[in-house]
């Protein structure tokens, strides 16, 4: 039946499979809001649309689906950009659909105007397009879904004029079949099998792209006699007790030297960027067999390498049916003893590094529920146990590696909370990243989220004044005035703890889980 756009958009969301939107009415974007609860679309109200924004992201984490929001003219768009940005960086499939103005070139002074909002949009996202016709706004609805479905998933953003938005429009029509991830044929697989069985020491790198392989990876492993590495966003694949795993320590200066030793090199969804390495390079000198779903990181490939366009976990699927008619595994020129031992010294450093993070770490991993999905922020708690807490399964901690920004971990954990009902959440964060988007704590009390929010407080911006102190700075404005979180907490609706000792913390993050609401949890090196 014919509705105006902006209701038929919820409409064609939900008969596309959407469940949940994230965002902030106003006055431009209202129609927008006209058809949800016609169309049994779930909206979340987020306290700013930065929070929308990474709310869709946590929700898209946790569910490997698209998460939605829903934006409004010029600022609302502007003030999503940092959570789209972080999206973009980590491939996270997040739909943006923002109200716009009319016309911008013949008027001036308009509310909410901006110079080219389409413009803004696309230095954040994988495109951003104006949608003038509901033709054109449903084409690029089902565009935006294919892709997530058939490409590297990247946000994308669609802003839809305001008289549109309210304008009768005819119904859309049926969801078209989407394509398939590329795939690695038969002969490259193959191929790639054959090299890591005639290598003496290979060792696989695997990025939070190959998830989809995740059943397949302790076979091949085995079968290979390979050894690996996992970044930051590939925490869990491998299993914990997987004797020739060298962790998530890839950051850590000497795990180059580990990789000089290797005579091939598989680099299975990953990026292998800046901020997995944490240096100019890797430090292999062997070749490398590297598969991506993004033809750009492929282009990165050196003389002698082999890149694949293909969906890594289909790769690691096939590689482990093939090495299934094996009769024995493959010998390792790898010696467990020796990684465990590399493993250890690792540890050691970030203990080192990070005074009380790694024991505080341990008290929460001994009590953490396996299916605990935990979100994290910006901080030197999250930056140790990101290298030192092994994760029993994949796809269940997530951390703003590419974009880096603060404020993250509290909005996207509650889009995770709401993706996952009943199933335990929680937010790590530190006292500075909590103040960037505390007002989303109403959200969480508002939706009866039983989730802890741990915050690391050391009263500083701890890793820039550590930064400063070894690059012979006199630590400069790096301490603030702290408010009182536990009263803050309250003051929302939630719940407050400050646990005086690691079995205190350890009882509080239990009692966390079963309360209506969320449960802010102070932490403190003092806690030792």
């Amino acid at each position: 039946m014919p509705r105006p756009l902006g209701a038929q958009i919820s409409h064609m969301l939900k008969d596309r499979g959407v469940d949940v939107v994230f965002g902030i009415p106003g006055v431009h974007n209202i129609e927008m809001y006209r058809g949800l609860e016609e169309a049994g679309l779930r909206h979340v109200l987020a306290r700013h649309e930065q929070g929308a924004a990474f709310m869709a992201d946590g929700y898209a984490r946790a569910t490997r689906r698209p998460g939605v929001c829903y934006l409004i003219t010029g600022p609302g768009l502007v003030n999503a950009m940092t959570a789209l940005g972080q999206s973009y960086s980590d491939s996270v499939p997040v739909l943006a659909l923002a109200s716009c103005l009319d016309e911008t070139a013949a008027r001036r002074g308009q509310l909410h105007q901006m110079r080219d909002q389409r413009a803004a949009a696309a230095t954040v996202c994988d495109w951003s397009e104006e949608a003038r016709s509901p033709q054109a706004a449903y084409a690029l609805v089902d565009r935006a879904l294919s892709e997530f479905a058939s490409a590297r998933p990247r946000p994308k953003a669609i802003h839809v004029p305001i008289a549109a938005l309210g304008a009768p429009a005819e119904p859309f029509g049926p969801a078209p079949a989407h394509p398939t991830l590329p795939q690695a044929d038969v002969a490259q697989v193959r191929a790639v099998l054959d090299r890591v069985l005639a290598a003496q020491r290979p060792v696989f790198i695997l990025g939070g792209g190959a998830r989809a392989g995740a059943g397949a990876i302790a076979a091949v492993l085995r079968g290979t006699g390979a050894a690996s590495f996992t970044t930051i966003a590939g925490r869990g694949l491998v299993p914990v007790e997987a004797p020739l795993h060298f962790g998530s320590f890839l950051p850590r200066p000497d795990s180059a030297r580990v990789l000089a030793s290797a005579d091939l090199v598989i680099a299975l969804g990953t990026e292998l960027s800046e901020t997995d390495l944490w240096r100019g390079d890797l430090g292999h000198d062997a070749p490398m067999i590297r598969v991506d779903l993004d033809p750009r990181m492929l282009a990165q490939a050196r003389a002698g390498d082999t890149p694949i366009l293909g969906d890594a976990g289909a790769l690691l699927r096939a590689m482990a049916s093939a090495l299934a008619t094996s009769d024995h595994d493959a010998p390792s020129g790898w010696d467990a003893a020796e990684v465990a031992a590399t493993r250890a010294r690792w540890r050691a450093e970030v203990m080192a590094e990070r005074p009380a993070i790694v024991e505080t770490v341990d008290a929460l991993r001994a009590v953490m529920p396996d299916d605990a999905m935990i979100w994290s922020d910006m901080t030197q708690f999250a930056y140790a146990a990101t290298e030192v807490w092994d994760m029993p399964r994949p796809g269940h901690w997530h951390h703003p590696v590419g974009f880096g920004t603060l404020g993250y971990a509290l909005p996207a954990a509650i889009g995770g909370a709401v993706a996952r009902p009943g199933l335990p959440t929680v937010a790590i964060l530190g006292d500075y990243g909590l103040q960037y988007t505390l007002p989303e704590l109403g959200t969480a009390v508002e939706l009866g989220l039983g989730l802890p929010i741990l915050v690391w407080d050391n009263a500083a911006l701890g890793e820039i004044r550590d930064a400063m102190t070894r690059s012979q700075i006199a630590p400069t404005a790096v301490t603030a005035r702290n408010p009182d979180f536990l009263a803050l907490a309250r003051a929302y609706g939630a719940r407050a703890a400050q646990p005086d000792s690691l079995a205190a913390l350890q009882s509080a993050l239990r009692e966390a889980f079963g309360a209506p609401v969320p449960t802010v949890i102070r932490m403190t090196p003092a806690m030792l």
